[in-house]
């Protein structure tokens, strides 16, 4: 039997954690801040056969009301980030909870593209290559496989921690989507980018910050776009065509600013949230006969 991590909480609430601020408690929780801590605490799970859940920056997950029964290791204070430039290209290696917006101020101050396509773009390091994190704009980079180079990951599908190294090839990428790697947690990345400076960059950003803003709503809390845009579509303008904008089930509602969005416009809880994300698939796939995939990750016990 392992000695419980320093920092283990428990009954912890994950509702602050997560950008739809929505969800159960987890049984228990930890937020490690370096290896050796995250270490601890996987191994302390096994020893006492623990459930584990990765929690990264909360942006695309829907927590249960009931939470999550097991150990929840949160990742947002596991973040650092490394710079260098060598062979004419920028090269970070980053831990996994590294927000984006920390890679955007590295590339920003470059004068890189990459700070365009992350401009506004929630969430952590890990997050962003599980998802392969995009935007719909035609730029380069788009996707965060064009980003990476390499991943370290820890399994412990044996019952013991085994680390594991992916380069980007070894990797199958699909639309909103990383493959190839699983199980376990990604702990770290290395990424890169050519050191091609553009005058540009920074006026880009704040256009395409400014186009967010009237587009999306930000000022209320939702986990960003919904559902996947199903191919040669768009998941938004299917569920505006079926006249779902400004839906509403208890405190959860489609956006009537951007359909893909379902926001909490006060005392939403998950059901509310899960019952609008059914009722938007169901009336699209029965007026357009598509059936929208989600992009959230559905957390505890979910029938």
């Amino acid at each position: 039997m392992k000695q419980r991590p320093s920092g283990l909480k428990e009954a912890w609430p994950l509702a602050p954690l997560t950008s739809w601020q929505v969800g159960g408690p987890a049984q228990f929780y930890i937020e490690p801040q370096t290896e050796a801590e995250l270490r601890a605490g996987l191994e302390w799970a096994l020893s006492e056969n623990q459930p584990i859940q990765i929690l990264g920056g909360g942006t695309n997950v829907l927590i249960h009301d009931q939470g999550i029964r097991g150990l929840v290791i949160g990742l947002r204070r596991f973040a650092k980030l490394e710079e260098q430039v060598s062979n004419s290209e920028l090269q970070l290696k980053v831990l996994s909870g590294t927000a984006k917006s920390e890679l955007l101020k590295v590339f920003l101050k470059h004068k890189l593209e990459p700070a365009v396509f992350l401009a506004g773009l929630p969430g952590d390091v890990g997050g962003g290559i599980v998802m392969n994190a995009g935007v719909g704009e035609a730029w380069r980079p788009r996707e965060f496989v064009e980003l990476t180079r390499s991943i370290r990951v820890w399994d412990w599908s044996s019952g013991k921690i085994l680390e594991r190294e992916f380069q980007r090839q070894d990797l199958h990428w699909e639309y909103r989507h990383c493959k190839g790697w699983q199980p376990g947690v990604i702990v770290s990345a290395e990424l890169s980018w050519p050191l091609q400076p553009q005058a540009d960059v920074l006026d880009r950003v704040r256009k395409a910050n400014q186009v967010r803003l009237t587009k999306q709503p930000l000022d209320l809390p939702s986990c960003g776009s919904v559902f996947v845009n199903p191919p040669g579509d768009k998941a938004g303008r299917l569920i505006e065509a079926a006249g779902l904008k400004a839906f509403r089930i208890g405190g959860a509602q489609v956006s009537p600013k951007h359909a893909n969005f379902i926001v909490n416009v006060g005392g939403a809880t998950a059901a509310d949230l899960e019952a609008v994300i059914r009722h938007v698939q169901a009336q699209v796939l029965k007026q357009f006969g598509v059936q929208l995939r989600t992009e959230v990750v559905f957390l505890g016990p979910w029938a």
